[in-house]
């Protein structure tokens, strides 16, 4: 027989059920009450997805946020739905950045040093995920000046302006799938048979990613710099712009997964962690996930292949 009370109890399990699924899926939120006020930022990739959640909450908590975006006109966009959600247009500005060309890279930097004398905050934010072999004006894979060079050339830059800050924060937003990649050959990173499959390219600049805040920590620390922080993190499986370049099965699979995947605003979360948390401060070299401490790949603590990728970025970006 049809009892409603057992269908209405049973629907009130599902749906107690459900909101514990989800809250497990949001993963860890950053809710330390500190401010940003007086702060600059710097946040590639900010005009949509993580990115843009990234620049609302630093701005929202007092800084001043610099959007580093290829496109004028898709900043201003972001700059128009950031105002919508309550941020300050007086301290959110564009300046041009396309992470696949060198010069516009060092361009971008010049325009920050004449803007700022310091930088407290800098999120390496931006990535690609790119579908087919091909290269840059520079003359390297695509993915990989995008997602590794590009952002190391940047960091490399405006680092004498966050060392100039109280207590600079570097941030890397890599990706889990870095536990995925093979053993990175610099000597075929730029050909077709070292590019392999999109897949791959992507997990190797994510490994990067993280072989590169380590190292770069290892040195601050090494020449006396015990105050600059450099950190790198996973920020979720996110329903964001990166999945653009997938295929068409993979937007359906985007679909059907949504109750699962992270939002862009609870993708933003550990980056803030890294950016803002006082319980960090003095913290570096490490790889992050839901604001915790996760541990790497055995690849990305690899101390020899860290140093040796990072002197191999020097001389591929033109410092060495």
């Amino acid at each position: 027989m049809f009892d409603p009370n057992s269908l209405a109890v049973a629907g009130v399990g599902s749906a107690f059920g459900l909101i514990l699924l989800r809250r497990h899926f949001k993963g860890g939120q950053f809710r330390e009450r500190v401010s940003a006020k007086g702060k600059v930022a710097v946040v590639t990739g900010s005009n949509t997805g993580i990115g843009l959640e990234t620049v609302r909450e630093l701005n929202l908590r007092g800084a001043k946020v610099y959007l580093l975006c290829r496109s004028e006109q898709r900043a201003n966009e972001g700059i128009v739905k950031l105002v919508k959600m309550g941020c300050d247009a007086t301290r959110l500005i564009y300046v041009n950045c396309d992470l696949s060309s060198f010069d516009n890279v060092r361009k971008s930097a010049a325009k920050l040093a004449q803007l700022e004398s310091h930088i407290d905050i800098l999120v390496n934010n931006a990535g690609l995920w790119l579908s087919d072999f091909e290269k840059t004006m520079d003359g390297h894979e695509t993915t990989w000046q995008t997602n590794h060079l590009g952002p190391f050339l940047l960091t490399e830059l405006l680092l004498p302006l966050v060392e100039k800050a109280e207590e600079g924060r570097i941030v890397n937003v890599a990706s889990a799938l870095h536990r995925k990649s093979p053993v990175i050959d610099l000597s075929s990173i730029d050909s077709k048979d070292g590019f392999g499959s999109a897949y791959i390219a992507y997990n190797k600049t994510k490994l990067a990613n993280v072989m590169h805040a380590r190292e770069l920590s290892r040195r601050l620390r090494a020449k006396g710099n015990n105050v600059v922080t450099v950190n790198s993190l996973h920020p979720g499986v996110i329903a964001s712009e990166l999945w653009r370049n997938f295929g068409a099965g993979f937007k359906v699979a985007q679909f059907f997964a949504g109750f699962m995947l992270k939002t862009e605003r609870d993708g933003a979360q550990t980056s803030l962690y890294l950016a803002l948390s006082k319980d960090l401060k003095g913290v570096s070299g490490f790889y992050f996930q839901d604001c915790a401490r996760n541990p790497e790949s055995p690849q990305a603590t690899d101390d020899l292949a860290c140093k040796q990728l990072y002197d191999y970025s020097r001389k591929a970006v033109g410092l060495d």
